[in-house]
């Protein structure tokens, strides 16, 4: 079992920035991703950004050089720095984790909102 704890989100004027983060606790040695998605309103929960434990990272196209996802191996953690806030990324967030078998777990989500 897997838990993820997310903080970070909140209120912001677009243009903005933000920093979310993840805390992964339990059975976590089979760590095989960590990353972010998101779901707005009416739409599908659709991939930001995640972290390979290889150390590659990937991003959704719409977040491509305005956010930045991080992993902090000692705190088995992963952030996510978004700047360049637009209100079309005004959504839930969600932390992921996969191991290596391909169990799965999310976080509660934690909720970000751009406007002024």
């Amino acid at each position: 079992q897997v838990r993820l704890v997310e903080s970070g989100g909140g209120l912001v004027q677009p243009g903005g920035s933000l920093r979310l983060s993840c805390a992964a606790s339990g059975s976590t040695s089979n760590t095989a991703t960590m990353g972010w998605y998101r779901q707005a309103p009416g739409a599908e929960r659709e991939l930001v950004a995640v972290w390979f434990s290889s150390g590659v990272t990937k991003y959704g196209s719409s977040v491509e050089g305005r956010f930045t996802i991080s992993r902090e191996n000692a705190e088995n953690s992963v952030y996510l720095q978004m700047n360049s806030l637009k209100p079309e990324d005004t959504a839930v967030y969600y932390c992921n984790w996969r191991s290596w078998r391909n169990d799965e777990y999310w976080g509660q989500g934690t909720r970000v909102t751009v406007s002024s």
